[in-house]
């Protein structure tokens, strides 16, 4: 009998195969790990050589006079100067306090971070380099700030100065039309303008009744059935034109309010008063004169002083007096 020849099996091939690449690969790996330790040894060998150059450097410049620890302090003084400049600014512009807090934040950081390098002994050469440029950065940064809020500041300083310009203009105004008054409100709003009406040429008496039903003046107690205060509002160009009330208020010898009607009282900036009579006029801020007449009613007038007071837009614009024998 003759023998039988087994052919190898093709899953044997493919074994082989993938043991091959898992072996390629391992060896890649090592390649790559063993280059990546190169790397290290040398990255570390720099390192080393570089804290050995620092450490050079440092010393050379110790020796040519270079102080960490006075470099420091001068960093520190110019930290502390920068913080008063920004208190400053604050007190000037206090809108842009947010903005200028961040800047005294980083500010502040920084003189820790530059207190606990002196404290553990790491404040070098470098590291002052690195505040040195922090330092500039932020005083250049406070720089332009100073900048911005000063010209601000002049703007306003200008503005002030044109208000105060402006007031000297009304009060001259104010002085050449009998002391009115007249207030200026800032940025847009409306300069009120002294608008108080004056009367003038007041001339109040008593009137008495002609046999032909006509008046005249007279100072006697007895014969008088009336009472007319005569005079001028003066012209005003700056007081609002339209329909006015005038108040007339006669106070008798006995202090007490002549009033035609018990209802007559008026509104005035002082409060509530009582007025004997009133006219209106049609006010187009030129000069007007006027007549204002209170009746008595068939009541016979008491003797002595009477006092006058005229009222124009709840403020007393004139007064006079008179007397009845």
């Amino acid at each position: 009998m003759s023998e039988k020849i087994e052919t190898p099996k093709r899953g044997n091939g493919a074994f082989i195969i993938i043991i091959l690449l898992l072996l390629i690969g391992l060896a890649y790996m090592a390649t790559k790990v063993s280059s990546k330790n190169a790397e290290f040894n040398n990255c570390s060998n720099e390192n080393k050589e570089l804290k050995a150059d620092m450490a050079g450097m440092n010393q050379m410049l110790k020796d040519i006079g270079f102080n960490p620890e006075e470099m420091s302090n001068d960093l520190t003084k110019n930290f502390s100067e920068m913080l008063k400049t920004y208190d400053e600014l604050i007190k000037k512009d206090a809108s842009k306090a947010d903005s200028l807090n961040v800047q005294k934040d980083k500010i502040i950081e920084l003189m820790k971070d530059l207190a606990n390098s002196k404290k553990n002994g790491s404040l070098d050469a470098r590291k002052i380099a690195q505040m040195t440029r922090e330092n500039n950065t932020l005083r250049n940064i406070m720089k332009g700030y100073v900048v911005q809020i000063d010209s601000l500041n002049t703007l306003n300083k200008k503005l002030g100065s044109d208000l105060d310009e402006t007031t000297n203009k009304l009060s001259s105004t104010e002085t050449e039309r009998d002391n009115y008054k007249r207030d200026a409100e800032v940025y847009g709003e409306k300069v009120k303008i002294g608008q108080k009406l004056q009367a003038f040429s007041i001339n109040t008496t008593g009137l008495r009744m002609k046999l032909n039903n006509t008046t005249e003046a007279s100072d006697k107690a007895k014969s008088c059935v009336q009472i007319r205060s005569s005079f001028t509002i003066s012209e005003n160009s700056l007081a609002n034109a339209g329909t006015k009330t005038v108040y007339m208020q006669i106070i008798d010898p006995d202090g007490k309010t002549l009033q035609a009607k018990s209802s007559n009282t008026v509104q005035l900036e002082q409060g509530t008063i009582a007025y004997s009579d009133k006219k209106e006029i049609d006010y187009n801020n030129q000069s007007i004169d006027l007549s204002i007449y209170y009746d008595l009613k068939n009541k016979e007038a008491i003797k002595g002083n009477y006092k006058v007071k005229i009222y124009c837009d709840g403020l007393l614009i004139g007064s006079d007096s008179f007397s009845l024998k």
